[in-house]
């Protein structure tokens, strides 16, 4: 199966499936004197894992790291990182019954018409539970940027449904804020109001689609590769990795079509005492520009589905392309937002780690 690497010198390999015994990731590039232990992992797996809270599915895993290889006496070696994370608490037997069914909006039909043959134990390599090691390559890339460039990466839940939060300044926004509550949503005001409207769909056994923003600050200029490599398409290609994700938009995004140049473009203004280098006084840009980061913070949203898993009976056919009815058993959640927020930040450390060492590559900085 291709498909399964992502980079170029800041590069992943993974494998694993939803119900098999584990996930892997194999991590190249890493450059050696790095600081890591499977402490460094934890948080961000544990902001991942599920059973978190009473708006996430209730499966229980505890995600707890194994470092196999590419670290000694605590610090990275520049030899391949193998990363386990096993499997715990698998319940397979909720798949039983819809072994032979397509369920609506999975990968089932999909994933049959390309190879014939599907692992239909939770989605298998089609589930979000793949996403556990790249999570955990995330946490590496994030040690390493805030390393060598001070770089930040924090998203959050912008959206769910019709309730859209207020944040005006989305570079300020700091982990403490989006932790507060277990939305991940740094508008408190709205926060509550998304968790009840969750906590409704979970009760009409129905779920709910929304919006993530990413933010990346401390990233400078000059990163990214045209023209088939810009740094806006490789975060592209990264989030719509992600499963669920339908749209991925930075700067002003979709926005601009409603827009005259003179209202989109953002202004030069010289360096001075708060910014100590050319900037521009607007961001409508979204930190890249040519594809190339422009030194200001890169943001970025991402539309994510509701959860296509229902206990609700929906219309359908099995292999055999016979009309069918299907309901699904097993442990879902109500709503992807709060636990997408690690892994839309994973993909975005990851694309940064990998143009950051290419740029020092090409340019020596």
């Amino acid at each position: 199966m291709a498909g399964n690497s992502f980079g170029q010198l800041f590069r992943l390999t993974t494998a694993g499936e939803s119900h098999g015994p584990g996930n892997v990731v194999i991590i190249d590039g890493v450059p050696p004197g790095l600081e890591l232990s499977e402490e460094d992992l934890l948080g961000d797996l544990a902001r991942r894992r599920p059973g978190q809270s009473k708006i996430t599915t209730q499966r229980q895993e505890s995600d707890q790291p194994e470092i196999l290889s590419g670290v000694f006496e605590g610090e990275t070696t520049g030899t391949s990182i193998a990363i386990l994370i096993r499997n715990q608490d698998q319940r397979s037997r909720d798949y039983t019954e819809i072994k032979d069914k397509y369920r609506p909006g999975h990968a089932d039909l999909t994933f049959d018409a390309k190879y014939g043959h599907r692992d239909y134990r939770g989605g298998g390599r089609s589930s979000a539970r793949e996403t556990s090691v790249r999570v955990a390559a995330g946490a590496v890339a994030k040690k390493m940027l805030r390393q060598f460039h001070g770089v930040e990466v924090v998203g959050y839940v912008r959206q769910v449904g019709n309730l859209v939060a207020n944040v005006p300044d989305p570079e300020t926004v700091t982990l403490a804020d989006v932790e507060s509550n277990i939305v991940r949503c740094p508008d408190s005001a709205i926060a509550g109001q998304m968790i009840e409207l969750i906590e409704r769909m979970r009760s009409e056994r129905d779920s709910i689609g929304g919006v993530s923003e990413l933010v990346a600050t401390g990233v400078p200029a000059g990163w990214g590769e045209p023209v088939f490599d810009k740094l806006k398409a490789d975060l592209g290609k990264a989030l719509f990795s992600l499963p669920a994700v339908l749209g991925v938009e930075y700067g002003a995004g979709f926005r601009v079509a409603s827009m005259r140049g003179s209202e989109n473009n953002d202004p030069f203004v010289p360096a001075d005492d708060q910014t100590p280098r050319i900037h521009t006084v607007s961001n409508r840009h979204g930190g890249m520009l040519g594809g190339i980061s422009s030194g200001m913070p890169i943001v970025l949203r991402c539309a994510i589905k509701p959860t296509s898993s229902l206990p609700q009976p929906q219309p359908t056919v099995n292999r055999a392309g016979e009309a069918t009815t299907i309901a699904t058993k097993g442990r879902h959640d109500p709503c992807l937002l709060p636990r997408f927020v690690p892994m839309g930040e994973a993909m975005v450390a990851l694309v940064l780690a990998d143009h950051c060492l290419r740029q020092r590559a090409q340019m020596g900085s």
